[in-house]
């Protein structure tokens, strides 16, 4: 799952706001020296990543993609997850999604302070200032999105224009998100990791 997703699945606090993104830049952080309750989101987070790792529909998903994007597969499905969390919005969510977009924003600004580096406070800087959110509900800005990361990894690849693997199995990938999604909010819920 990416951003977007993690923070749906996060609890209303700064702390747990900070420590669901944390697991995308947690590279060199000492777990030790975090806030208890930052930690318990980082340990949301990476549960939510494990299960959606090992879940069937995803592995299916990911062999629908062309042999030379697949071992980037999961990264164009978290994105395009935020994509169908939004645009099925009312499928999985009672909550009024611009007003959770503007808290996320919210806390994301007020949290900085909880960040332990400077690559988070920038990035995160950076989904408030261009509603990073708020663009995912345009196919456009996702596949913008996903040449910008194949544009960033550090070796010789063809993700780019991930966007045509996953239009070209849109049908599969939704009905399978539509499957997975309400199962992961039930992992999250049984963990209970913030909780308590």
């Amino acid at each position: 799952m990416n951003h977007f997703a993690h923070l749906v699945l996060s609890q209303p606090t700064l702390e747990s706001t900070v420590g669901n993104l944390l697991g995308d830049f947690a590279r060199g952080i000492d777990p030790d020296r975090l806030p208890r309750a930052v930690l318990a989101g980082l340990h949301n987070h990476r549960a939510v990543d494990r299960f959606t790792d090992a879940h069937p529909r995803i592995n299916q998903m990911k062999r629908a993609f062309s042999p030379e994007r697949r071992r980037f597969a999961g990264i164009a499905l978290d994105i395009y997850f935020d994509h169908l969390l939004i645009q099925h919005w009312q499928s999985f969510e009672q909550r009024n999604l611009e007003s959770l977009i503007t808290e996320f924003y919210r806390r994301m600004s007020a949290a900085r302070d909880l960040m332990p580096h400077e690559n988070m406070r920038r990035v995160t800087g950076r989904m408030v200032e261009y509603d990073w959110f708020g663009s995912y509900r345009d196919i456009d800005a996702v596949a913008e999105s996903l040449d910008r990361v194949a544009a960033r990894i550090r070796f010789s690849n063809r993700f780019a224009n991930a966007i045509e693997d996953l239009q070209r199995n849109h049908e599969q990938i939704r009905d399978g998100f539509f499957e997975f999604y309400p199962q992961l909010q039930q992992h999250v819920s049984e963990l209970a990791l913030e909780v308590g």
